[in-house]
């Protein structure tokens, strides 16, 4: 397949070097006539296609299959036959981040979970008082009197049971029915509502303040203590929104504290006495797989089984086999340490490396939480 027509002219288009034969010696650029026509244009960029599309299963299949190997080959100077390693992994990492955070078909939460199972039953017991105070006899306007003041009490207890968040689901959904009914015995049982939910457990600043005050003065917490207590309870009812901007960060997290791992790596490994850039190579490497691996796990979890089935735990369960195995293997091969020796050593690393990314999870949800506020 021709790639196009070579020029006779010998003067690269591109730098102005001298071309000897098809391509410049300085900066590699064909020497091919401006002016093609469509075959050309379309075979052209075939090839090149297939040409990535070669060298990346080329380093694909030893990547995945022979964990360390192409890092070693890459060092040694084998990289004609593989991807560039960064390009490798952005690659990757934008498919695995696009599956694994886009929008996904809508599942019920625990909270509408939980607040259609207490209707449920509340509906049951409903039924029931009904059938109860219809057998006894009574005036059917006094029966309709108690049911609802039974009823009331019932569903009030029932709201004390509930989760912070299930409380605050139903609120809403009661001010969404009080717009529209704009009825006085519905608003009586929004405030009762707000008044559980307000004192609930200090779920919000508000309550935590009203408990404090009921305290003695030598009781109270002081300044520093509250500050903590407020920004507690801020993130933890912004939480749906605070997780949700960090799970968007993730890349920026993973991508910064690769470098991160890889002195992690050249610490535990420095009687090796490798230069730190070839750690980051290997980590490079081992990164790109996870994310290979990623991207077929979470098609799987999220797409085909579901988040909560018990295909997708056994998944999750081999996915954390798989890294364990792939890293002893790596390290084995590319450091060429006893078993002993790279078990602990890969235990430090792990240890290490979970250590920061628990702390800048908290640095990036501290900084959402005070942007957001």
């Amino acid at each position: 397949m021709s790639a196009g027509k070579y020029r006779k002219d010998h003067t690269c288009l591109n730098c102005g070097f001298h071309v000897e034969e098809h391509y410049c010696s300085r900066c590699g650029q064909a020497n091919l006539e401006l002016k093609e026509n469509v075959w050309h244009f379309v075979t052209h960029s075939i090839a090149h296609y297939f040409h990535f599309d070669n060298k990346f299963f080329k380093t694909l299949v030893p990547l995945l299959t022979k964990p360390g190997q192409v890092t070693l080959d890459y060092l040694a100077g084998k990289r004609a036959r593989y991807i560039n390693p960064v390009n490798m992994y952005i690659f990757v990492s934008i498919v695995y981040f696009l599956i694994a955070y886009s929008p996904k078909r809508h599942e019920k939460s625990e909270v509408e979970v939980q607040t259609e199972e207490a209707i449920k039953k509340n509906d049951a017991k409903i039924d029931s008082i009904n059938n109860v105070l219809a057998d006894s006899g009574l005036d059917k306007a006094i029966g309709k009197t108690a049911t609802r003041t039974i009823v009331s009490q019932l569903e009030q207890e029932q709201y004390k049971k509930m989760s912070f968040k299930t409380q605050e689901l139903v609120l809403q959904r009661l001010d969404s029915q009080y717009r529209v009914r704009k009825s006085d015995s519905l608003a009586k049982i929004i405030d009762k509502y707000k008044a559980i939910h307000i004192v609930r457990n200090d779920s919000t600043y508000e309550a935590y303040l009203e408990r404090q005050n009921k305290l003695p003065l030598l009781q109270r917490d002081g300044w520093f203590q509250r500050f903590v207590k407020k920004r507690s309870i801020g993130i933890g009812e912004n939480s749906e929104l605070i997780n949700e901007k960090l799970e968007h960060n993730r890349p920026k997290q993973y991508f910064l504290l690769m470098p991160l791992m890889a002195l992690f790596i050249m610490i535990n490994f420095r009687k090796n006495h490798i230069y730190y850039m070839d750690h980051l190579i290997f980590t490079i490497h081992g990164m790109t797989a996870f994310f290979l691996i990623s991207i077929i796990t979470q098609t799987l979890t999220k797409y085909i089984f579901g988040p909560h089935s018990t295909i997708s735990d056994l998944i999750n369960v081999a996915m954390l086999g798989w890294i364990l195995w792939y890293m002893y293997k790596a390290l084995t091969l590319f450091y060429q340490r006893s078993r002993r020796t790279t078990t602990w050593r890969m235990i430090w690393i792990f240890v290490l490396y979970g250590i920061s990314i628990k702390i800048t999870e908290v640095i990036i949800v501290n900084v959402i939480y005070y942007l957001a506020m």
